[in-house]
């Protein structure tokens, strides 16, 4: 009996010790393994808001009245899911868009400034009197995109459908008018045969 304990034991450590198998992806494709927010969702919702936020009146407005490209920025995106969604790099991800549209002009997040202002303070000191950049001259932002992340989730035996609302909007920093509110939905339906969730 202990060498079949021992046989069954042995059997189960090399079985568990199954060398694993990487395969390596192109970064744009779609991949739903969990049915949860994932790297493709951040993506597609990113272009297509950017896409939608920068074809509105709005900015055709402000470059006629100004003559120039606005400057925007991004504030904070607020995961209120009930996963873990790691809203910097969604974030990111629309910083990505703004910046490559080519029809905005891009400043520095709220905690990239106090870094670059922390920088221009030590150049004050260390840096010569030719190559330190001066204080005070930096590009106010004329908008600021800030939003959330929304779920809600339904499930009935090994069926569940997850929701996402993703709600962003663009405000005038000067006058605090909101310029575009735009929204993406996504539903995922997930099926799990045999288990429960």
């Amino acid at each position: 009996m202990k060498k079949v304990l021992l046989i069954m034991l042995a059997l189960a450590l090399v079985m568990g010790c199954g060398k694993k198998k990487v395969t390596r992806l192109e970064t744009d494709t779609v991949t739903d393994l969990s049915g949860k927010w994932n790297d493709t969702d951040s993506r597609l919702v990113a272009q297509e808001m950017i896409s939608d936020c920068l074809s509105r009146v709005w900015l055709t407005d402000f470059t006629m009245a100004k003559g120039e490209k606005p400057v925007v920025t991004v504030g904070t995106i607020r995961n209120r899911s009930s996963e873990h969604i790691n809203t910097e790099t969604f974030s990111k991800d629309f910083e990505r868009e703004l910046i490559n549209s080519g029809k905005v002009k891009f400043v520095a997040s709220r905690d990239q400034r106090g870094e670059i202002r922390d920088e221009r303070m030590d150049q004050q000191e260390f840096a010569s009197l030719e190559t330190a950049k001066r204080m005070a001259q930096e590009t106010g932002a004329d908008f600021l995109l800030f939003g959330g992340i929304n779920t809600l989730e339904d499930e009935l035996g090994g069926t569940r459908i997850m929701y996402y609302q993703t709600d962003l909007e663009l405000i005038n920093i000067e006058s605090n008018e909101k310029v575009w509110i735009g929204t993406k939905k996504i539903k995922k339906q997930i099926e799990k045969s045999g288990t429960k969730w």
